[in-house]
């Protein structure tokens, strides 16, 4: 789909409104997160990190803890995960943990060990979305390879016009630049585009960059509870978009 066919809807109604969420101002564009919102991939995480203490004969929290440890980023997982581990803070074993990690996120793609899924509803609505003409990006603070690569697998890669990752701008999540360079690249005003996450790093950055923010509330949220962030509205699955903006309902594939 090209970033620059863009089709203006209205939206009308949001599942759970906060601050007048409806809104008659035109939506072009919609970014999305990844971990947490598209895809479920708490496990995966988890076990790239297991693999990585492991190298250095360390052990690695348990998988739900590193649930809630999940948020903004790699090199903050990682700092998280020593100071539960009580390892004290040190750059270099920090740097061979992230090193490890993510070769280790690599790899789960090319072993076959990756069991991240799509949430339900995700596969029925993002076609909805991209047949209305609608420029679909994700917007995540994981790598922008490793996002790509599970898409790609996942067979979802190809709805959207651009995959922005934590390393991909100077700045990730909860900072508004990787927002606003996809809003540049997709050629939608900020206003005319709305963030969809499961985080207050979603809702912060959105906020800064100028876009309408709704929120699922299955996702990670670093542990808190996604149903108190401060957003404009929550969904209980991304199968509500559509309807929200007059694009009929996503349908279940056949």
């Amino acid at each position: 789909m090209s970033a620059s066919a863009t089709t203006t809807v209205t939206a009308t109604a949001i599942s759970t409104p906060r601050r007048g969420a409806a809104t008659a101002t035109p939506v072009e564009a919609v970014l999305f997160d990844l971990d947490g919102t598209l895809l479920d991939t708490a496990a995966d995480i988890a076990l790239a990190l297991r693999r990585a203490f492991a190298d250095r004969g360390l052990v690695s929290p348990s998988d739900a803890a590193v649930r809630q440890m999940i948020g903004k980023g790699s090199p903050t997982l990682i700092a998280r995960s020593l100071a539960a581990c009580g390892v004290a803070p040190d750059p270099a074993v920090s740097a061979a943990l992230l090193e490890g990690f993510l070769h280790h996120c690599g790899r789960l793609e090319a072993l076959g060990d990756s069991t991240a899924l799509a949430y339900p509803g995700v596969r029925e609505t993002l076609p909805v979305l991209a047949s209305a003409g609608l420029a679909l990006a994700v917007v995540t603070n994981k790598y922008q390879r490793y996002a790509g690569a599970l898409l790609d697998r996942l067979g979802l890669a190809g709805y959207f016009a651009l995959v922005v990752g934590g390393d991909t701008c100077e700045r990730r999540k909860p900072d508004p630049q990787p927002l606003l360079w996809a809003c540049e690249r997709l050629g939608v005003d900020a206003a005319r585009a709305v963030m969809v996450g499961d985080s207050i790093n979603d809702v912060q950055a959105a906020r800064a960059a100028g876009l309408r923010v709704y929120c699922v509330p299955y996702g990670y949220n670093e542990g808190q509870e996604p149903r108190l962030l401060p957003c404009d509205g929550l969904i209980d699955t991304i199968a509500r978009l559509p309807a929200m903006w007059g694009l009929g309902a996503a349908e279940p594939p056949a």
